[in-house]
């Protein structure tokens, strides 16, 4: 997934050549495993990416200083707690960003690309229905996600000054007009 954010950042932004990467190391242990998938993936698109860690509001409150930059806003608590002020600063700087979950772009985020919540939902209830019927959890094959979300808030998009390709409209999940 992480590639994959980079991958969709850069096309739709193609003049930006740094991206820096959000999420709070406390918070967001796994974020060195996506970091480096982020990493091996700006090569191959020819992107630099840094780590950008925010741990409260003055961190958050600098990344409007990153002008000319888009932003990879990684899983994590933090940011889904604190994305009032995140998006508050990410939209003082203009920055185009994609996000790990479509609470963001609801909320006048420019893009999200994630698992189906909904989807997460009715499996886990086959899991639970399995188990109330006697099934032993250690018994159960791990699922990985198999339907994914994108998520496009056009009116952000436009704000920026960003043109969404048509190819990644047309398979949008959802298109915030």
């Amino acid at each position: 997934m992480a590639g994959k954010w980079l991958e969709m950042l850069t096309q739709i932004t193609p003049k930006v050549s740094r991206i820096a990467v959000v999420y709070n190391p406390v918070t967001a242990p796994f974020a060195g495993l996506m970091l480096h998938a982020i990493e091996q993936a700006a090569r191959a698109l020819g992107v630099s990416v840094e780590p950008a860690p925010v741990h409260d509001e003055a961190s958050i409150a600098a990344l409007a200083a990153r002008k000319g930059e888009g932003l990879l806003v990684l899983p994590d608590f933090f940011t889904l707690a604190n994305r009032a002020r995140l998006q508050a600063a990410v939209a003082e700087a203009r920055l185009p960003a994609v996000y790990w979950s479509r609470t963001f772009v609801d909320e006048g985020g420019l893009m999200s690309y994630s698992t189906d919540s909904a989807e997460q939902v009715r499996r886990a209830a086959a899991y639970v229905d399995r188990i109330l019927k006697g099934a032993r959890p250690a018994d159960l094959p791990v699922q990985n996600p198999t339907k994914f979300e994108l998520a496009i808030n056009l009116r952000t998009a436009r704000a920026l000054g960003v043109t969404i390709p048509p190819a990644m409209l047309a398979i949008a999940d959802e298109v915030i007009e």
